[in-house]
């Protein structure tokens, strides 16, 4: 797969004007009108319990298949995890294979350790008009989101803006495949900085169904309510829900179908 921003997007495209910055050299989200809430609708999921690798990812999956507006679901891990990109190579994790539960993502980018972190995937079905946003300019209102939930808990956080890429393509080129990278060692544009440190970053994939994001929240102290504030920011109109059955049962089958399978892990 050629180079292309971090975890996050499998088919981003350039939006004219997205690269407004401010005299920081973050993005200026305020000149792009990209301070309202971006859904009308949102669906909140807070799982009860935690899941294996491959039910977590297989939940995100059925999600997308039965959604009706957008959502956001906020997971645990029932163990050590390690998740990598769609395009990864099963060689680039092996060795972390006897101490963490792996799975192979349906999203692109790098690897992303779980465990101690938050987090999510946001689902917005096709038939929602911000779905018709590209995927970059989705990224980025979203880490914007996140942003302003962090300053409402007092943590001052930004949205990257002016990164060397060119470093971080040449760096990769050294590496053993373009996906074997850690994705909170390599902060690119749009991802979610605190003290000059990566704490957030996301991963992408559209389907004919509609667009799923995956994030992970980590190495930062995670405030109790940050999920909330985080939900808050991306819609006025959020709705606590809990899983249908039906998710959880086309869950069960996903995930023994696919993400618990050695061909899906081993497929590059």
């Amino acid at each position: 797969m050629s180079f292309t921003p971090d975890c996050h997007v499998e088919r981003s495209r350039h939006i004219p004007g997205s690269t407004h910055r401010n005299a920081t050299g973050f993005l200026d989200f305020a000149s792009l009108g990209m301070t309202e809430n971006l859904f009308a609708r949102l669906g909140v999921y807070q799982d009860d319990s935690a899941c294996s690798a491959a039910m977590n990812m297989a939940i995100d999956e059925a999600l997308i298949e039965y959604a009706t507006f957008p959502s956001i679901r906020f997971y645990r891990w029932h163990s050590p995890a390690l998740s990598f990109g769609y395009f990864g190579r099963f060689s680039d994790v092996a060795d972390h294979a006897s101490a963490r539960d792996v799975v192979r993502r349906w999203t692109g980018g790098g690897i992303v350790f779980h465990g101690d972190d938050l987090t999510y995937s946001i689902v917005i079905p096709v038939s929602d008009a911000v779905c018709n946003e590209s995927s970059m300019s989705l990224y980025e209102k979203i880490h914007r989101a996140l942003v302003n939930a962090f300053n409402g808990i007092g943590k001052r956080a930004v949205v990257a803006g002016g990164v060397d890429f060119r470093g971080i393509a040449a760096a990769m080129r050294t590496a053993v495949s373009a996906s074997g990278y850690n994705c909170f060692a390599n902060p690119v544009r749009a991802d979610v900085m605190i003290d000059s440190r990566k704490i957030a970053g996301s991963a992408q994939r559209r389907t004919r169904r509609g667009l799923l994001q995956q994030g992970s929240i980590q190495g930062v102290e995670l405030e109790n309510g940050l999920a909330e504030r985080f939900a808050e920011e991306l819609s006025t109109n959020c709705e606590p829900r809990s899983l249908p059955k039906a998710v959880h049962c086309r869950a069960r089958e996903i995930a023994a179908r696919k993400y618990a399978t050695d061909a899906w892990l081993r497929k590059r």
